[in-house]
């Protein structure tokens, strides 16, 4: 039997209709087809998971399992490098007079950058987006400046480094890292962020945009594989950007829902230290859930919601749920019984289904049914592979290599 877990759970108080917030590509055109064009793209896997389905009395538990993204341990490469791609080909545009351009390879593209050398990407991050980012900036040879929060573990902060990346501890929070990444926007920086603020808000509309491929991926794998439709979709959430791709998508786009089925309930899972869009519901409006915020789901850390993303993610979930490590750290475990890797920010989705399978929601009316079809995202595989390893009690190479 699985440990209880603590769960604060809010039924969404301003559950409503998506507005169309995000708008189209620029162009009309198709993240999904700019990533298939990159080096290393193939789809992540949808894992049907028959023995958690039984241990938690639903029909099916369904993983996206995002621990192997363009060889990185996230999924965050999606949105920085459309992102990235945008925002460099809208500079181009302005100072070259350059009409964009069919991506056909990286090589190509990187070359169409030489009259913006000497230039640099910049970035905050927890881990996995600086990371992306400065994957995507040594595909194009360009130079990658990167800001984490102090106590970011060493593991994730060599990863960084690894990129070629330069990686500077910020005293301070995720969102003081991102004030000063801020400050590094020049003619010769770029900053690419996945949060917004006052007048900064055209490339995290472009990460949200990125991540709408794995919805695509999922349907068509779901569908390929004869799967029911998912009646509930759990979420990561730090700043908002993944969970206002994963609103946008299922409630304002041609979602294929089976006449006799219901639209997906989304859930939402924070940091109980860092549920800042849990308490921004419950304000009625955004609010910062101060630091500093320790939780070891790194990629979650975040004290203030992306405000481009929360018009989709306020109105878009049906219910937001926060915990403690042991949210991760049970769902770590879960999983690697199966054979699947995930890591602290991925693997709580599946704690909070294991804490709501127990009865954490009930007496609110959260609760499972007997038919329901459970998608969860898992956003990461082993960023920390020390902490991994202490959780798990086995490498990550050694619960990949077991099979489920």
């Amino acid at each position: 039997m699985t440990a209880t877990i603590d769960l604060t759970v809010l039924k969404n108080p301003l559950r409503g209709h998506v507005p169309e917030g995000l708008g189209l590509p620029p162009s009309g055109w198709d993240p999904s087809q700019f990533h298939r064009h990159l080096p290393g793209y193939r789809e992540t896997p949808l894992v049907d998971l028959p023995v958690l389905a039984a241990r938690f009395g639903v029909r099916h538990v369904l993983l996206k399992d995002e621990s192997d993204r363009f060889g990185l341990p996230a999924f965050k490469m999606l949105g920085a490098s459309w992102a990235s791609y945008c925002a460099l080909e809208a500079l181009l545009q302005e100072r070259t007079g350059q009409p964009r351009a069919s991506f056909g390879s990286i090589e190509a593209f990187s070359a169409r950058l030489e009259p913006l050398r000497p230039l640099a990407l910049a970035t905050a991050t927890d881990g996995n987006h600086g990371r992306a980012v400065a994957r995507f900036a040594h595909l194009v040879g360009l130079e990658a400046r990167i800001y984490v929060p102090s106590g970011t573990s060493a593991p994730r902060i060599d990863a960084i480094r690894g990129e070629g990346a330069s990686c500077t501890v910020v005293d301070g929070t995720y969102d003081d890292a991102v004030a000063r990444a801020a400050t590094d926007a020049a003619d010769d920086c770029l900053v690419i962020s996945d949060t917004s603020w006052p007048g900064y808000d055209t490339v995290p509309r472009r990460v949200i945009e990125g991540y709408d491929t794995i919805f695509h991926e999922l349907l068509h794998q779901g569908l390929d594989a004869g799967l029911p439709m998912p009646t509930i979709v759990i979420v990561p959430i730090g700043v908002g950007a993944l969970a206002a791709a994963a609103a946008t998508y299922f409630r304002t786009n041609s979602w294929p829902v089976e006449e006799s089925s219901r639209p997906p309930v989304l859930i939402g899972v924070e940091p109980d230290t860092a549920n800042c869009v849990m308490a921004s519901a419950e304000a009625g409006h955004l609010v910062e859930v101060p630091g500093p915020h320790h939780s070891v789901m790194a990629g979650l850390n975040c004290g203030m919601p992306s405000p481009v993303a929360w018009p989709m993610v306020s109105t878009g979930f049906d219910w937001f749920v926060a915990g403690g490590d042991d949210l991760a750290t049970t769902g770590m475990r879960l999983l690697a019984d199966q054979g699947i890797v995930s890591g602290e920010s991925g693997a709580c989705t599946i704690g909070a289904l294991a804490a709501v399978s127990a009865g954490a929601g009930h007496d609110q009316g959260l609760r499972l049914r007997s038919d329901d079809v459970v998608l969860v995202l898992s956003t990461e595989g082993a960023t920390d592979p020390p902490h991994y390893e202490a959780t798990v009690g086995r490498t990550a190479a050694e619960v990949a290599a077991s099979g489920a």
